[in-house]
């Protein structure tokens, strides 16, 4: 379905690819992957971190992730058996110099294998296309997303509290006044509640901008202003 080469690869180009794929094949009911922290965080940080970009992705689509056990490769067979395949073929070309050179060779073999060399495995030794197509294709399940509910501890350190979200680390302005403070975060998807520890006072409620990475009180540095005073006539 896709097959695209990165130095290195990361969250962001991961999330890219899959969406460049649904585009053109519409959107699975499924995905299986192993444990990489580009696939899912819920072994990082003994999995008290939020979801990153590619699983909130597929929550938001209601597509169901599904991870190998860890320790547990012949969960990721087939893809594994792919990559085999692939490899011996690029084995036999020019050695790529660059990685726009190895995704030539990529679509190339992405080409063949999937519209020109024959599968044992399939009826009447078919190609995985012709498979593919004439098969009902399976969809996202019929319900509601589930929001990420999450309950943090923290203490405020430089006027701020820093939480993950969607893969990158956002930073909350709460004021220098509070530091050392002890806080709860009360996390539900975007949506952050900073509760004082000690008291139960709400400190701040904020929706977390993805695109923006610290998210200010909003009052200018320094505390606010008092009213400007008359400057004093120079003596003449």
């Amino acid at each position: 379905m896709s097959v695209t080469a990165h130095q290195p690869v990361t969250g962001p180009a991961v999330v890219a690819t899959f969406r460049t794929a649904i585009t053109e094949h519409g959107i699975p009911a499924s995905t299986l992957t192993d444990n990489g922290l580009v696939f899912t965080t819920r072994f990082a940080h003994g999995g008290r971190t939020s979801r990153n970009a590619l699983e909130n992705q597929l929550v938001k689509l209601r597509v169901k992730q599904k991870n190998s056990r860890p320790n547990h490769p012949t969960t990721c067979g087939k893809v594994e058996r792919f990559q085999q395949t692939m490899k011996k073929w690029l084995r036999t070309q020019p050695v790529a110099t660059t990685i726009a050179e190895l995704q030539a060779q990529l679509d190339t073999f992405a080409e063949i294998y999937n519209h020109h060399r024959p599968h044992r495995s399939l009826p009447h030794r078919s190609t995985p296309a012709t498979a593919y197509q004439a098969r009902p294709k399976a969809g996202p399940a019929d319900h509601q997303p589930d929001p990420e509910f999450r309950v943090r501890h923290d203490r405020i350190n430089s006027g701020n509290v820093s939480l993950w979200i969607d893969g990158h680390l956002h930073h909350i302005g709460l004021g220098r006044t509070l530091d050392r403070t002890p806080v709860i975060l009360l996390i539900n998807g975007y949506n952050v509640r900073v509760v004082h520890a000690a008291t139960g006072e709400i400190i701040r409620i904020v929706t977390i901008n993805p695109e923006r990475r610290y998210h200010g009180t909003g009052r200018p540095p320094g505390g606010p202003k008092g009213p400007r005073k008359n400057k004093k006539p120079e003596p003449q």
